[in-house]
């Protein structure tokens, strides 16, 4: 319970609507993936919530990185070699992209779900449809970056 608290005061810092937006996705990845271990690191640049099979940040298949101008759905294992014709994928890493979500139901598009289902058939270690999610805090970040965008003066 203290770490869901914890999560909704990470989020409390954005502006109303990127909170929003993270909430709702947030809420779509748990839905869709109930058994994931949620890992939170409210770090420099981002708080981001890995989502995967064990409370090992480097098995994390996908994560939710939220910072001032929005949110991202991040695909962690060997991004480079996802089948992405509609060429959705931000980045050119090769562990790591991401795509920038403009709403939740941005998910649901039918090849954001194809990248997704191939992100899971890939990883490393797979989902454990059997087992309990739960949230855990990894890290808190003492110095970050401001959760909010400068405020341009009006003329």
């Amino acid at each position: 319970m203290k770490a869901e608290k914890d999560l909704e005061r990470f989020m409390a810092r954005f502006t109303p609507e990127v909170e929003a937006l993270g909430e709702a996705v947030l809420a779509k990845m748990r839905s869709r993936f109930p058994c994931a271990i949620q890992m939170v690191y409210d770090n420099y640049n981002f708080l981001v919530i890995g989502f995967g099979p064990t409370e090992r940040a480097s098995e994390a298949v996908f994560s939710i990185a939220m910072f001032a101008r929005g949110v991202s759905l991040c695909f962690l294992q060997a991004a480079s070699k996802l089948p992405d014709p509609k060429k959705l994928l931000q980045g050119n890493g090769n562990t790591a992209r991401h795509i920038r979500l403009e709403s939740a139901s941005t998910l649901d598009r039918p090849s954001v779900r194809a990248l997704m289902t191939h992100a899971c058939k890939r990883a490393r270690v797979p989902f454990d449809s059997k087992a309990h999610g739960r949230l855990i805090i990894k890290s808190v970040s003492a110095k970050q970056r401001p959760r909010r965008p400068k405020e341009t003066p009006k003329r």
